[in-house]
């Protein structure tokens, strides 16, 4: 069996999954910690079920990491080192960066002779002699972590790959990250996805630790995996070198438990919760990826990122008359104790959902003196803003498939503008929680070949070779491991016959990932 937890907002929910059968389900209020409020759900779920011998492994999507960034606490310091001199001075790392966050990681950068053309033809030699000089600097200054960024790297990353091997021979106990390991083609993007990814390790290392012994104090001494971006999971060893990879985990945990709940594999996925709305699109049972960078806490990054819009309007939405707003304010995981509904002074969405008879909840009776104007008008503009969200994902006018999740799916009707089938599943309230339980390992690698040395067969078979060896290192289990998706872009205006490549990996866990606790 496997238990999977997601950590909303609001509220932190928990599973339990016999194979394909929901054993239990537990849901409590989020805490400001978020650690304790996964061992309270974990904990609630254990004595409601009773089974703990049977547990195989533990899988968690955690706002820790995002949390961290838009915070900006116990972020490590970190330097950015780009190989790419003479190029590239004109814009240096961490440049567009908000300054707060630059200066919660120290804000040091440095440049060195290296990296590549677009074809893989050097730049300039490797300065092994500047990156250890960069070294001995980051030392005195108290550096942790250090993201090792090279031009055009995807292309060819033996110069990141030999700076680090030089940066950990001059300091072992340096946090070393590789651009071409996190992010896309873009230079500066792919810099940025690194420098966030190294700024993240010690945050990453403190909270697997800190879940582990919640879970060993519970009883369960069993493998922890954590939740990615792409509906997929990852060991703890693996979470600790890619912390970023579980930004925005908790929409997609959402769309693969409801693809799990209905069998849509290619639809679009609306989950409400208590504080926001996030509408996503399922194409193969997977989330749709963005395209394009996406800005992260302030920072434009181009590494993996589900396409998923969001909107501040949840369960926990604050109603106000005059002037007229859902939201953006939301009584969050306070909704059992400041709701109308539940005895206190706040109006929310949900109180107007209770109060439409849509929803039971709390005492009806308390918002029964709720204006039926009032009331019909919050649910016209909840109907409103979900449907012009569907929109917005669709790639065509039709109507496609629209599968309701999340505590909050209660706020909407029985019928949704664009939706030729609108879904609301049994257990949709968990569906979090249950797209982490059921959750495989993934593999993604994303590389630029020159089509002039090789053939487009042999720069697709490379690239697949090395998705599934990412997502073996991930703890799949190589022999169930297939590829689920294969995408070739050519490069236009680019001489050489220059292509970019991306392949996605996806097996199950290795049984000797379920046999070892991961420490």
């Amino acid at each position: 069996m496997f238990l999977g937890v997601d950590v909303g907002g609001t509220n932190t929910d928990a599973v339990l999954m016999d194979g394909r059968r929901l054993v239990g389900a537990a849901k409590v209020p989020t805490t400001i910690d978020v650690t304790s409020g996964i061992a309270s759900a974990v904990s609630e779920l254990l004595a409601q079920t009773g089974r703990t011998d049977s547990i195989e492994a533990v899988v968690v999507g955690t706002t820790h990491f995002t949390n961290a960034l838009l915070e900006r606490a116990n972020l490590a310091p970190t330097a950015v080192m780009r190989l790419s001199l003479p190029a590239t001075e004109l814009l240096p790392p961490l440049v567009e960066w908000p300054d707060g966050l630059k200066n919660a990681i120290g804000g040091q950068t440095y440049m060195v002779g290296g990296g590549n053309e677009f074809d893989g033809r050097e730049i300039s030699p490797l300065n092994r002699q500047d990156i250890a000089d960069a070294v001995r600097d980051m030392q005195a200054r108290g550096i942790r972590a250090v993201a090792v960024s090279g031009v055009f790297s995807p292309v060819d990353p033996a110069h990141e790959d030999q700076a680090a091997a030089v940066i950990h021979g001059a300091a072992p106990d340096l946090r070393v990250c590789l651009s071409h390991q996190n992010g896309r083609i873009g230079l500066l993007e792919r810099e940025n996805a690194a420098a966030l990814n190294a700024c993240l390790g010690e945050v990453a290392d403190s909270t697997i630790q800190g879940i582990e012994r919640s879970l060993e104090m519970l009883g369960l001494n069993v493998p922890l995996f954590m939740s990615q971006n792409d509906g997929t999971l990852m060991d703890t060893s693996f979470a600790r070198q890619f912390p970023v990879l579980t930004i925005s985990s908790g929409p997609t945990n959402s769309m693969r438990g409801a693809a799990y709940l209905t069998g849509v594999t290619d639809g679009i996925v609306v989950d409400i919760g208590g504080t926001s709305t996030d509408v996503g699109a399922l194409v193969r049972g997977f989330p749709r990826e963005s395209a394009v960078a996406v800005e992260l806490a302030g920072v434009r990054t181009n590494f993996r990122i589900p396409d998923v819009e969001s909107i501040a309007l949840g369960g926990g939405s604050v109603i106000s008359q005059d002037p007229w707003s859902i939201g953006p304010e939301s009584v969050g995981y306070r909704l059992t104790t400041d709701a109308l509904a539940f005895g206190g002074d706040t109006m929310t969405a949900t109180d107007c959902a209770v109060a439409s008879g849509a929803a039971r909840l709390g005492n009806p009776g308390r918002v029964a003196h709720l204006a039926p104007e009032l009331v019909a008008r919050a649910t016209a503009d909840v109907q409103a803003r979900v449907e012009t969200q569907v929109d917005r994902m669709k790639l065509s006018r039709d109507d496609v498939p629209v599968v309701l999740v999340g505590g909050g799916s209660i706020l909407l009707g029985d019928s949704l503008s664009g939706a030729s089938r609108l879904m609301r599943p049994e257990h949709a309230d968990v569906a979090n929680a249950i797209g982490a339980a059921i959750a495989q390992v993934s593999g993604q690698v994303e590389r630029v070949y020159s089509l002039d040395s090789g053939t487009r067969d042999e720069a697709v078979a490379d690239c697949t070779a090395a998705a599934i060896a990412r997502a073996t290192e991930a703890g799949a289990d190589r022999a169930t491991v297939e590829v689920v998706d294969v995408e070739e872009v050519p490069l236009t205006y680019v001489p050489s016959n220059a292509t970019r490549v991306r392949v996605k990996a996806v097996g199950d866990i290795a049984p000797s990932a379920l046999r070892r606790p991961q420490n």
